[in-house]
């Protein structure tokens, strides 16, 4: 915007009082106008040309205040829950599920338009004066390593692409044991473990459970055998070797008719999961957890609840209902798979693997449900092919990132036996991109 002063000041003793006081009045107005914009055309100036050569000035634009005051918001709401959280962890509080009020008013908020609005924001571009100390405010905000950052912080041009920031080369050193499975994303660990009761759950919170059929749709390869008592024997003869499993994945899928109820079926012995919150500080790229083929993909379009501590307390089936993107495939210990779960204001999920696939989109359904879009990829029976620490995928603030797969089980049941799969982490920890989840085997000692 450019402000247009008058340089004649023209008082007449002739004039009439009402022309005397309009003029003043405009040459007032100019005056303050351009002291105004004196500043700004300084600042611009400095930054490499950032304003014209005919000297206009350039004022913030409106996104920039309304991104500076909804991050001002979201800091203070995400200090008020840790504080509530860390309060009860002190006492030894585990809180329970009980849903509210307000987690049924969310489901009356138009929550994808508002996740879509916010992408608009962020992605609006920022002067270049004003790019470090946004940077700076939302790393103290979040606690963001700003020394970790792949470019210098001028180089962001606007909020979305400092979320999606690359890191320094090293930053994330990848573990190189064969034998262990690493943390795809930099984030706090929510639950990990076993899956052994029928149906395949998984603790939401304490007091509520989802399933894992649901989160990754009723098509899965999910290797499961029937409902009821399992002993060793049926289980080697329903479970594949691992000649067979590297063969096809076919083989692998159709070796298992009888996995197709969830309900009375029950997972297969060493299958294991892990859930992993990603804060809105977090590094946001996702990669991959070990060498696999990922054979199909699916795209869930549900809902854009947030995912922090309150709302996985209050509101049921909340990673089933969010939208997703769940990679199925193959590593070399049998099934894995992997979903990444948007939330408010990170509706945006973006796959590396597959640049054209588009995420928080208008629903063409109000009311029914919409089928999961699938994508098998080819070549058939291999798929894309990753490589432990490739990146994959990211998404925007903060998500949650659940990893299912299959991994060696005990030759004996003794706790110190290195021959089985053991987690390094439990609930609450911190762990980065590349730090082991768990070991087998010959690997070191966690």
């Amino acid at each position: 915007m450019r402000f247009r002063s008058s340089h004649k000041l023209l008082l007449f003793p002739h004039q009439k009082p009402l022309r005397c006081l309009h003029q003043g009045r405009r040459c007032l107005a100019s005056f303050f106008a351009k002291k105004l914009s004196d500043p700004a055309q300084a600042r611009a100036s400095s930054n490499g040309g950032a304003a014209g050569s005919d000297g206009s000035s350039y004022l913030v634009p409106g996104a920039t205040v309304a991104t500076l005051l909804m991050l001002g918001a979201l800091h203070a709401r995400r200090l008020y829950d840790d504080k509530k959280v860390e309060e009860a962890r002190e006492k030894g509080i585990e809180y329970e599920f009980h849903p509210d009020v307000k987690a049924t008013f969310l489901r009356l908020l138009p929550l994808r338009s508002i996740s879509r609005f916010w992408g608009i924001l962020t992605s609006v571009e920022v002067p270049v004066w004003m790019r470090p100390s946004l940077c700076r405010a939302w790393a103290r905000a979040f606690h963001s390593n700003l020394e970790e950052a792949a470019l210098p912080l001028e180089e962001y041009s606007s909020l979305q692409e400092f979320f999606v920031r690359a890191l320094k080369e090293g930053s994330r050193p990848i573990d190189p044991d064969p034998k262990c499975l690493v943390s795809p994303v930099d984030g706090t660990i929510l639950r990990c473990g076993e899956l052994k009761a029928a149906g395949a759950m998984i603790e939401q919170v304490k007091g509520f459970s989802y399933s894992v059929y649901a989160l990754l749709g009723a098509s899965s390869f999910l290797p499961m055998v029937a409902g009821g008592k399992i002993n060793e024997d049926e289980v080697e003869k329903e479970s594949p070797t691992k000649e067979e499993r590297k063969k096809s994945w076919w083989r692998v899928s159709l070796a298992s008719p009888k996995i197709r109820d969830p309900v009375s079926a029950c997972p297969m012995t060493g299958l294991f999961y892990c859930v992993i919150y990603l804060r809105p500080g977090d590094y946001h790229r996702i990669h991959s957890p070990a060498n696999w083929n990922i054979l199909i993909r699916r795209h869930f379009s549900g809902h854009l609840f947030p995912l922090n501590e309150r709302a996985t307390r209050t509101i049921r089936n909340l990673y089933v209902e969010n939208e997703r993107v769940v990679l199925e495939g193959l590593w070399q210990e049998g099934f894995m798979a992997l979903a990444a779960i948007g939330a408010t204001n990170i509706g945006s999920i973006e796959l590396y693997i597959e640049p054209e696939l588009r995420t928080n989109r208008p629903k063409k359904k109000l009311l029914q449900s919409e089928p999961p879009k699938e994508r098998f990829y080819e070549p058939e029976g291999v798929g894309i092919m990753c490589k432990k620490g490739d990146e994959m995928a990211a998404f925007n603030m903060g998500s949650t990132v659940v990893l299912i797969f299959q991994a060696p089980m005990s030759e004996s049941p003794e706790d110190d036996d290195p021959s089985g799969f053991r987690f390094c982490i439990k609930q609450g920890d911190r762990i980065r991109v590349g730090q082991a989840l768990g070991r087998w085997k010959e690997g070191p000692a966690c």
